[in-house]
């Protein structure tokens, strides 16, 4: 049998002007998870999952310093996790913070982070990837 045509959906118009079904179709997952991220973490904040999504999300939106403050609070809540410090030092190699991506990162790696060639090719590191120092960690941890 086949199935019922949906009405054509072009949006919010669909629905009637101002209510909620219309302001939430124009909202985008990202938008959607951002505000529900943040409700949660003002709930539970050393929920390190929702603290690593929220982080990634942030940046995502183009909010680089507020993603900064999740993943530094995300290393304080898991302080000895090797992708927590790698996101971190991501974020301040996106930020042209070197010295503290590459302090961060080389802290990483003391924790075990080991997937150097995603870190060779992860575009968030391109500011610091020339640096000499990123090379001695490399060929000092990387066979």
């Amino acid at each position: 049998m086949p199935h019922p045509k949906r009405p054509s959906q072009t949006g919010a118009s669909s629905f009637p002007p101002g209510s909620v079904l219309g302001l939430l179709a124009e909202r985008t997952q990202l938008d959607f998870e951002l505000e529900f991220y943040g409700k949660l973490l003002a709930t539970i904040p050393d929920f390190a999952d929702v603290l690593r999504a929220q982080a990634c999300n942030l940046t995502l939106k183009g909010r680089m310093q507020d993603g900064l403050a999740v993943d530094r609070q995300l290393v304080t809540v898991r302080p000895h996790d090797p992708t927590a410090h790698y996101n971190l030092a991501c974020r301040y190699a996106l930020l042209k913070q070197r010295d503290k991506a590459i302090s961060t990162l080389r802290r990483a790696v003391e924790l075990g982070y080991r997937d150097f060639a995603f870190m060779l090719e992860d575009h968030d590191l391109d500011s610091i990837r020339k640096d000499p120092r990123f090379r001695k960690l490399v060929k000092e941890y990387h066979d």
